[in-house]
C-alpha cells in the first residue's frame, strides 16, 4: 500500500472531519515505530512503542464496509503488535462514532479516558474522543 492508497480509503470512510494526506501517511510511515496492516480496503495504521500500541486510525472503504472488514483488520493489527512486543493497546475513538465503540467494546477495550472537544467537525462542532484500552496478553 502506498501513502496514495491510504489517502484515498481514508478520505472515502472520513467523510465528517479532516482526511488524512498522503504526505501525511508518507511522514507517518517513515517513523520507525510506525506499521500498517490491511490493503487498501480496510487498514489500520499503529505505533508499537516498549509495551504499547496505539491505533493511529483505521478505515475501510465505503463499498467494502459490512463484509468484516474491519474485524479482520482489527485482528491483523493486534497480531503485529504482540509479536512487536506490545502487550497493552490504546486508541481514541469519537464519542458519537458508535459503530466503531462497538467494534472496540468486542475486541476488549474499555474507556480509560475523555479528551474533551478533540475532533473537530466539518462544521465546525467538537466532539470529544473517547480514550480507550486494551490488554493483549
Amino acid at each position: 500500500m502506498t501513502p496514495q492508497d491510504l489517502a484515498y480509503t481514508h478520505a472515502a470512510a472520513f467523510t465528517q472531519s479532516r482526511p488524512w494526506t498522503d504526505q501525511e501517511f508518507a511522514d507517518l510511515l517513515d517513523n520507525r515505530f510506525t506499521y500498517v496492516v490491511g490493503n487498501a480496503e480496510s487498514f489500520a495504521l499503529f505505533q508499537v512503542i516498549a509495551d504499547e500500541a496505539e491505533l493511529l486510525t483505521i478505515a475501510t472503504h465505503p463499498s467494502h464496509q459490512r463484509q468484516g472488514l474491519a474485524l479482520k483488520t482489527m485482528q491483523e493489527w493486534h497480531a503485529k503488535a504482540q509479536n512487536l512486543g506490545a502487550t497493552r493497546a490504546f486508541l481514541d475513538v469519537a464519542s458519537n462514532n458508535y459503530p466503531a465503540i462497538a467494534l472496540y467494546e468486542r475486541y476488549g477495550y474499555t474507556p480509560c479516558g475523555l479528551r474533551k472537544g478533540y475532533y473537530l467537525r466539518e462544521n465546525a462542532e467538537k466532539v470529544d474522543a473517547v480514550v480507550m484500552e486494551c490488554n493483549l496478553v
